[in-house]
């Protein structure tokens, strides 16, 4: 099964994605079918994401003009920053994935799931309003979110910027037709294509020849997302691992300062019996110097030892901990390595498939795929014949 994914970039109406007002074309019948993923004040969402930067900036300012009383309206009426963008998904058409047949139902489940995925994946675009509609013609999905950027040296230090947010998703503009806009939306497609795989659809492209091609870049994308988050648990690890080192070293000087106690004991003149003050009684004697000393000497031994056998206990454990730390981060370790080969061998495969179509031609590579797959069609209809 082949379908199309359409993309568009929707008018941000919340009211009608959250169906508070229904328009002609709405199915109320089927309205309960849809999934409500979120849908929170705009207004809600500005402050939690700027509030703390807005007042650092407004604090700095010694003109009162310069000031931003509400950064919201200030982008509402900025010439150019949009408040917020939406995008609209869609798999197929109402002629092949009618909202109320079956294939309806799979196009909600592969958009489901998908969605599940979005906000993990665009950390810099915060979704405020996100909508799975069923009852239209065409399952299709609306993602309304605000793009920031953090670390900003010009005004706020977290502010309003599609540009800078794709970016720091690796997003970078290039020709024209290559803009960040672009390069992302393209990226969710592959997003979504590698759902529909996994439910036995392929992404058809109308008009284009890279058929396979994005899907393999998504792959790569993501094996190079998982080796950078490998690689900060690693950094999360060494620190542990530094922390309980110098724990470790601490026992050691507690050790030392044990033995600083013990030649207190032997020399210090408050922890040494003094002799009888002229004609003093035995029980006199006991009571006054004897027994006070004794007494001070028991509590001093009684804290050494307590704080001794704390010591060599948590010493214990942090050595158990430390050896499991180190054998994770061994396992860290040979995880990224085995995902950074997976990684050469992806680009490998998009260069040696980019060098067949220019090679042998686009049309030429196109028919030897749709032979491809049509013997792996015929394949799983009849698995005897293997």
């Amino acid at each position: 099964m082949q379908r199309t994914i359409s993309a568009m970039v929707g008018k941000g109406s919340v009211n009608h994605n959250s169906r508070k007002f229904k328009a002609e074309n709405v199915d109320g019948s089927r309205t309960h079918l849809n999934i409500d993923y979120c849908n929170e004040p705009i207004k809600k969402i500005y402050h939690e994401l700027f509030d703390e930067a807005l007042k650092i900036y407004n604090e700095k300012q010694t003109r009162a003009d310069r000031r931003i009383e509400n950064y919201y309206e200030k982008i509402r009426n900025s010439k150019q920053e949009k408040p917020f963008y939406e995008l609209i998904l869609q798999i197929g058409d109402k002629e092949n994935m009618s909202a109320e047949s079956e294939n309806g139902q799979l196009a909600r489940q592969i958009l489901d799931e998908y969605y599940r995925g979005f906000q993990e994946r665009n950390p810099n675009l915060k979704v405020f309003s996100a909508h799975l509609h069923m009852d239209e013609a065409t399952p299709h999905l609306h993602i309304d979110f605000v793009p920031f950027t953090t670390g900003s040296k010009r005004g706020l230090d977290t502010r309003v910027s599609l540009k800078q947010a794709l970016a720091a998703q690796g997003f970078k503009g290039g020709t024209r037709g290559d803009t960040e806009w672009n390069q992302w939306v393209s990226a969710e497609k592959s997003a979504l294509a590698f759902v529909m795989e996994r439910h036995g659809i392929e992404w058809e492209h109308k008009g284009m020849h890279e058929k396979h091609l994005s899907v393999l870049d998504y792959k790569k994308q993501e094996r190079a997302t998982e080796l950078e988050q490998l690689g900060a648990k690693i950094e999360v690890k060494q620190a542990e691992f530094n922390v309980l080192s110098e724990r470790v070293l601490n026992y050691d000087d507690g050790l030392e300062n044990l033995r600083n106690v013990e030649e207190m004991l032997d020399n210090a003149p408050e922890y040494q019996l003094s002799e009888p003050q002229g004609f003093m009684f035995a029980k006199a004697y006991k009571t006054k110097i004897a027994g006070p000393l004794i007494q001070k000497l028991k509590a001093l031994v009684k804290t050494a030892l307590a704080r001794c056998f704390e010591g060599w206990d948590g010493y214990h454990r942090l050595n158990i901990t430390n050896g499991n730390l180190y054998r994770e981060n061994e396992m860290l370790s040979k995880i990224n390595s085995k995902l950074k080969s997976e990684n050469e061998n992806l680009r490998s495969e998009v260069k040696d498939y980019k060098l067949l179509r220019k090679v042998f031609g686009h049309k030429q590579i196109d028919e030897l795929l749709e032979q491809a797959r049509n013997i792996k069609g015929r394949k799983r209809e009849n698995p005897r014949s293997r």
